[in-house]
């Protein structure tokens, strides 16, 4: 069978699924079948629109040590304008004129912007991660920072047992700041305490970032010539879609479409029938459309696959540990503002003098909410009227079905303004002109229950030949949008090979060593690959 018979189908149209259909089409003479539930794509990476106003679900950053995907962006959205991230841009001619994109300029680019994440904690500020500054010390106190000195020496001569994720961070900034900055969070984002976390979600996300990895990148910063020698969580800026990272993702969709692949909406996968040499032969959705195939690429999550494959044709133990793996999902409340009561006392301009954050970290122990994004600091074109309004995202994290999810909207918007008001971000809920609630089913797949037994599960799904799990959900990891993407790149070089016996390198993605240590080898290698 030549290539261009074969039968390919990618399930998920998220940064993954779309960039395995990208590079089959560039690569070869297949003409892949998207088939997404919803009628948008990105997944969660996508952009949602709201009355003129955009937001990006869950912040995205495009920044990657890996040179294969960072080609792939650039390629799809160029880079657009100098690096002066540290002037907002605005809406109209005259401050373009002070070195921000041209309006009148091509629309499909990238813009060069400021990092800032921080956390709010005490009614006060923090940079994320945590810096030696004198301002970290100020605002946690004397007794507090004596208290985390001697924590940290502490963690440094006696290492706890890493087999859990609250042990991890203990061994690299100490207790107290483990019980001040990370421990609360955490339980908001999982829903459970660190303790019955896995460490492998801190080795993952987190990677060589640590106390002593903070202080020495504050002394070396000034000597460092390129940002990719810095870990990921310390960059300092990164590139941004216009118009959010939906953007990125709408333009790959309809390049796809111009190469001869299919993106199929509202096509939800619900059967998957295998032969007798356990290969798949065809996906059928709850549109009742059968699509035969020869391979597929799987970004669904899977707790859904196993459902699809169907009970009575899987063993007891892996469709138990499959169908019970846990995930947490998300609401985000988009609130359109007269302006923020909390002012900018850094040193970085901001137009109207608003704080300078991408998003917040909220560490306050008396709200529920996780984060807050300022989209207007991610890009001016997120916002309909940057001059005299503010469009933040209030992020929160729950478990479907629960009383968050099960909440009306009025409610849930009342109750995210009240906290925001407590907090003191806001004067009082008349700062608020519109808002609207976003829900985001199987958002985090998460690291605890039957995820312990996870590698059962990923030597049955590499055993069923033609098939590639890719992405976030595809392969129960919580992955950056980078990562997911890689994962799908190596996945379809591993099937242009020819070869379907070891898949070990697509699961290895964002897992090796080596690139937690800062070392970039494989990524330039996938490059070579490209």
């Amino acid at each position: 069978m030549g290539m261009s018979e074969k039968k390919v189908v990618i399930i998920g149209a998220g940064p993954a699924g779309l960039s395995a259909a990208y590079e089959l089409l560039k690569k070869s003479d297949i003409k892949p079948i998207v088939l997404e539930t919803e009628q948008f794509v990105g997944g969660i990476s996508r952009t949602v629109e709201y009355k003129g106003n955009r937001m990006d679900i869950g912040g995205h950053r495009f920044f990657t040590k890996c040179n294969r995907v960072n080609e792939l962006w650039e390629e799809l959205m160029p880079v657009q304008g100098a690096p002066a991230y540290d002037d907002i841009v605005l809406n109209n001619e005259k401050d373009y004129k002070k070195g921000g994109p041209d309006p009148k300029k091509e629309d499909k680019v990238m813009l060069i912007r400021r990092r800032v994440s921080r956390i709010y904690f005490l009614r006060k500020f923090f940079d994320y991660p945590i810096t030696m500054k004198p301002r970290t010390f100020i605002n946690m106190g004397f007794c507090r920072t004596m208290k985390a000195g001697f924590g940290y020496l502490k963690s440094c001569f006696r290492k706890l047992p890493e087999d859990s994720l609250e042990n991890f961070y203990i061994n690299r900034f100490g207790k107290p700041l483990y019980q001040m900055f990370f421990e609360d969070y955490t339980t908001k984002v999982w829903g459970v305490s660190p303790k019955t976390l896995s460490a492998s979600w801190g080795a993952q996300r987190v990677k060589g970032l640590s106390l002593r990895k903070a202080i020495k990148e504050a002394i070396a910063a000034p000597f460092r010539k390129k940002q990719r020698e810095i870990e990921t969580s310390l960059i300092n800026q990164f590139h941004y879609p216009k118009k959010g990272p939906g953007q990125l993702f709408s333009i790959m969709a309809e390049e796809i479409e111009k190469m001869g692949g299919q993106v199929l909406y509202g096509q939800e996968v619900n059967k998957i029938e295998r032969d007798e040499r356990n290969n798949i032969v065809a996906v059928t959705t709850k549109k009742g459309d059968c699509f035969p195939c020869d391979t597929v690429f799987s970004t669904m999550p899977i707790k859904d696959f196993f459902t699809s494959l169907g009970k009575d044709n899987v063993p007891p133990r892996e469709y138990e540990i499959a169908t019970t793996l846990p995930y947490r999902d998300f609401i985000t409340v988009g609130l359109l503002l007269k302006g923020l009561k909390v002012k900018n006392k850094t040193k970085i301009r901001t137009l109207n003098n608003i704080v300078p954050d991408n998003w917040i970290y909220v560490q306050e122990r008396s709200v529920e909410m996780g984060r807050i994004q300022i989209f207007n600091n991610w890009s001016p074109y997120m916002v309909e009227d940057p001059e005299h309004h503010v469009w933040i995202g209030l992020e929160y994290f729950c478990n479907e079905g629960d009383e968050m999810w099960n909440s009306s909207d009025r409610d849930f918007i009342d109750k995210a303004i009240e906290e925001l008001v407590s907090m003191d971000i806001i004067a009082s809920k008349e700062d608020v002109l519109d808002s609207c609630r976003i829900k985001v089913k199987k958002a985090y797949p998460a690291y605890y229950g039957s995820y312990d037994d996870f590698p059962i599960i990923e030597k049955y799904l590499n055993d069923i030949p033609n098939l590639y799990c890719i992405g976030r959900n595809g392969q129960h990891r919580y992955n950056n949008m980078d990562h997911s993407m890689l994962s799908a790149l190596t996945a379809v070089d591993h099937y242009l090979s020819g070869t379907n016996d070891d898949k070990s390198a697509i699961w290895k993605v964002n897992t090796e060593k080596s690139y937690h240590e800062g070392n970039d080898e494989n990524e330039k290698e996938g490059s070579k690959k490209q």
